[in-house]
């Protein structure tokens, strides 16, 4: 008996179906693992949460430094180097949504970070010749925030790839006092920092970190202001919320970022 074979009409039409399964089921797979990446770094930001309260609790109830403006290479410069003993675990200071993420070992690894503390934390001691502009010279205690359940401590924010030194980025922080803030002239402490869902320190190249330091809503981000960042409050809570539902301020998410309600 002869064998029938396929027509090549026959063979574009298999052809066709399988392309257009493809392209239906191909942007699935891509959601379905970004929510996979959205939920690990949830529990990395839980376990972030504790090792703070830890902190907190062995510090007199104060909260961490962003940043250790002291003079002295012994010292701990950035907030993950003093979480990390509370952790035991690098992995958990990266976001794995992030393109190429690291760990913020030291001050000159600062950028790699996918996850940042809120600049008002950062210290400098009065009485040495690091006067840093960006830096208040206090510590900052729990008691001295009125609603921490309210307040923006972590989140995720822009980095540069591991081991690059030429990025612009400050991925360790984000900060509602640079000067392209977005202010709330009705209550100074809605303030918010930069924020998008997309990472606007490569989007603006001809801008100095300085003026930067936005937080990155990364997860399943459209660039329209729907992604989400995930946030670590001062009560110890976490949370996901869109960028756009943080920069509506009062009427969104209604967060406090300038927790000071000044200024260094």
């Amino acid at each position: 008996m002869k064998r029938r074979g396929f027509t090549l009409i026959e063979l574009l039409v298999v052809v066709a179906i399988i392309a257009i399964l493809a392209a239906i089921l191909f942007p699935v797979f891509a959601q379905a693992r970004e929510k996979a990446r959205q939920a690990a770094c949830l529990s990395n930001m839980r376990q972030l949460s504790t090792a703070v309260m830890m902190y907190v609790q062995d510090y007199d109830e104060s909260y961490p430094m962003t940043a250790n403006y002291n003079d002295g290479t012994s010292l701990q410069t950035v907030w993950p180097e003093m979480i990390q003993p509370y952790v035991k675990n690098e992995g958990i200071f990266k976001c794995p949504s992030a393109i190429q993420p690291g760990y913020a070992a030291n001050w000159s690894k600062r950028r790699e970070a996918s996850i940042g503390m809120n600049a008002q934390l950062a210290y400098r001691d009065p009485s040495t010749s690091a006067n840093a502009t960006e830096a208040f010279t206090s510590t900052l205690g729990l008691a001295s925030v009125d609603e921490p359940a309210r307040f923006a401590l972590i989140t995720d924010t822009a980095n540069g790839p591991a081991g690059d030194t030429s990025s612009r980025h400050r991925g360790h922080n984000f900060d509602p006092c640079v000067p392209t803030a977005k202010i709330n002239a009705v209550d100074i402490r809605l303030s918010t920092p930069l924020i998008a869902d997309n990472d606007l320190v490569d989007a603006n190249p001809g801008m100095g970190a300085g003026t930067l330091k936005p937080v990155y809503a990364r997860h399943q981000r459209t660039g329209q202001g729907q992604g989400l960042a995930i946030v670590l409050h001062g009560d110890g809570h976490v949370k996901a919320y869109s960028a756009n539902g943080l920069l509506a301020q009062d009427k969104g998410a209604n967060l406090i970022w300038r927790v000071r309600g000044a200024c260094p």
